[in-house]
């Protein structure tokens, strides 16, 4: 009885619960429709204000209503970079925006190219005479790239400005499996290719080492430049080679320091800059202190249409951000089938006359990625013109996909490349043997119950695996050798797995110009013929509209000001997030398709990855752990 009983109560659990959220769908539905009927304004002489609370991504991940209704703390709010930017670009000419404030109490980072993309947005901004100040109770790496930008630039009396520059450790799993007995079967093609590293090595290979400290060495150089050149008095290698020293003659007080070095302009609460605004702007709504006249960058954006052209033919941009995986993914991950789907299905719109194929990705699926480029290919065969814009990362499989581009655009940041295949297959022979655990049976061929993982693979399986990555990776350079105009000895050469920086890439031609996706986006209408000003229309996935209304409800409000973390804080959040994010990549490389091209080592160096973004809810565990 106290089991029906049981049974019983969950099903009535179960009933209330899809009762409550009905009622809330309904709810949210009043609310959206009373919500919309009432137009948004933009105040006159008011700020626009950015508040990057969370990660800035390139297409924001898929959530389900459940996790929203839920509010799950542990899911980082991510900020698409085209929000950002359309946002910007739209104040630039609107007369009623008198300035811009970075917020960035919240903000946890991004990719390179990403900042470098914002931070174009934000020059063009300034150049129309019209200030940019940024606030912040700390600043690390990326936000600091934003507020170097800044036409003043506040941090709290408590706060710091920590530079520490690209890098970090990684995990290397060998020690471990070696003591569970787990035997990775890996078959690779690629002197580079490091993506198998951690479950073969205790540490990076010396040819893995040399390429990474390459690249981190050519972001930072990038980093640097940029920043000297918004702010010609920061001497950032002077700043991160005595440090201590700096920080210790200014009695331990950071922000002094930082003010002392040039890296701020103002040190003062958010109260004071507040007011400071105010004086400005003009005083905000409310009667909390610090409040100025400003709007919200996501109601800006409702409130005001695309300076682009609305008739006439259409750019669309189809974004490949995550993950690659086969079959299929909601936004953030990209599903083979779904992608290749939304190609096709746009295609055969007759105002498409040009496609740009936006590539945030590390790779995965050999298979799913041939299965976007086959899309790309049948597109140009209909007459289209393809163009690629790489964001932050793409890599392995995202280059892949974009051999399919009559020509690619890359950021000088975006860590592009990886031109290598691996399989790999996990086997528990020395597990079962360690357990007194014996495995055996009968075979018909050769090639029965293969690859067998109780009893290890076979020689032959071995044999043919190897050949399958050897062919594949003949393939991968023979798609790259075609679409670039090199020999495939020469790709075979810059290929190998290794890794690079946009910048090193053009100079290699794989890449065939540096610039955003604005840049894509031109090159693209200019060769379907179309004027500068074309329409441009995002080909993804896009939510249903109770599942919009409930995300807009649930969505803060209250624009109040909350504590910042430190910088020690927020660092240390930053690396749980990599940290996390490589975990996942690892166990998405174990858990994925045998045939991969994709970059593992990418997942330290962005947090604007797949894998950072799963990593929430490890973020959430890791915290705790260190709390």
């Amino acid at each position: 009885m106290s089991f029906l009983r049981g049974v019983w109560r969950f099903l009535v659990g179960v009933k209330d619960a899809l009762a409550l959220l009905f009622l809330l769908l309904i709810f949210v539905l009043i609310f959206g429709l009373t919500r919309s009927s009432a137009p948004l304004t933009v105040p006159t002489g008011s700020a626009l204000l950015l508040d990057l609370d969370g990660v800035i991504v390139d297409q924001a991940s898929e959530r389900s209503p459940l996790e929203v209704v839920a509010g799950r703390s542990d899911l980082m709010p991510e900020i698409q970079v085209r929000d950002v930017v359309a946002a910007i670009d739209r104040a630039r000419e609107d007369e009623r925006i008198d300035s811009i404030v970075l917020q960035m109490d919240g903000f946890y980072g991004t990719g390179m190219a990403n900042l470098q993309t914002i931070g174009t947005a934000l020059k063009a901004f300034k150049a129309e005479g019209k200030p940019v100040y940024a606030y912040s109770s700390a600043y690390v790496d990326d936000s600091y790239y934003l507020g170097a930008h800044a036409t003043e630039a506040w941090l709290n009396p408590l706060g710091a400005v920590l530079l520490t520059g690209p890098g970090g450790a990684g995990l290397y799993f060998k020690d471990a499996l070696d003591k569970l007995g787990v035997d990775v079967n890996v078959f690779r093609v690629g002197t580079y290719k490091a993506a198998v590293e951690p479950f073969t090595r205790t540490e990076a290979s010396p040819e893995a080492r040399a390429a990474n400290q390459a690249l981190v060495d050519t972001l930072w150089d990038v980093w640097t430049t940029d920043v000297q050149t918004a702010r010609p008095r920061v001497k950032v290698d002077a700043i991160t080679s005595n440090f201590t020293d700096r920080v210790r003659a200014a009695n331990g007080d950071f922000s002094r320091q930082a003010l002392a070095d040039g890296l701020v302009d103002k040190i003062g609460t958010y109260v004071d800059f507040g007011q400071a605004m105010a004086k400005r702007v003009g005083d905000g709504d409310g009667d909390r202190p610090g409040t100025y006249n400003q709007v919200d960058y996501r109601d800006y954006l409702r409130a005001t249409t695309p300076l682009r052209n609305r008739t006439g033919g259409t750019v669309g941009v189809v974004y490949v951000s995550g993950e690659i995986i086969d079959g299929k993914a909601g936004r953030g991950t990209a599903g083979g089938d779904t992608i290749a789907h939304l190609i096709a299905e746009a295609t055969a719109d007759e105002d498409l006359k040009a496609l740009v194929v936006r590539v945030d990705s590390p790779g995965g699926s050999v298979t799913a990625s041939e299965k976007i480029r086959q899309a790309l290919v049948d597109a140009k065969a209909d007459g289209l013109p393809v163009v690629a814009s790489f964001g932050s990362v793409a890599a392995s499989g995202g280059y892949w996909v974009a051999t399919a581009a009559d020509e690619i655009y890359a950021e000088p940041s975006t860590i592009t490349g990886s031109i290598g295949v691996f399989a790999m297959i996990p086997s528990f022979e020395r597990t079962l043997d360690k357990l007194g655990i014996g495995a055996d049976g009968v075979k018909s061929t050769p090639f029965s119950g293969e690859p067998d993982v109780l009893q290890g693979l076979s020689p032959q399986v071995e044999s043919l695996l190897q050949a399958s990555v050897e062919d594949i990776y003949r393939r991968f350079t023979g798609l790259v050798g075609k679409a670039r105009g090199l020999p495939v000895a020469r790709v075979d050469q810059l290929g190998q797995g290794r890794v690079w920086a946009g910048g090193t890439a053009h100079q290699l031609k794989l890449v065939d110009h540096l610039g955003g996706l604005d840049e894509a986006i031109a090159a693209a209408a200019k060769r379907a013929g179309l004027p500068a000003d074309a329409r441009v229309v995002a080909i993804e996935v896009r939510p249903s509209l109770p599942f919009q209304l409930l995300e807009s409800f649930m969505a803060p409000q209250d624009q109040e000001q909350q504590p910042g973390t430190d910088a020690f804080a927020r660092l240390t959040r930053a690396s749980q997030l990599r940290a996390a994010g490589s975990f996942v990549a690892a166990t998405q490389v174990a858990a994925g398709p045998t045939m991969q091209a994709r970059c593992l080592s990418c997942a330290g160096l962005s947090l604007d990855l797949p894998a950072a973004r799963q990593a929430r809810g490890w973020l959430s565990t890791l915290q705790g752990i260190v709390d």
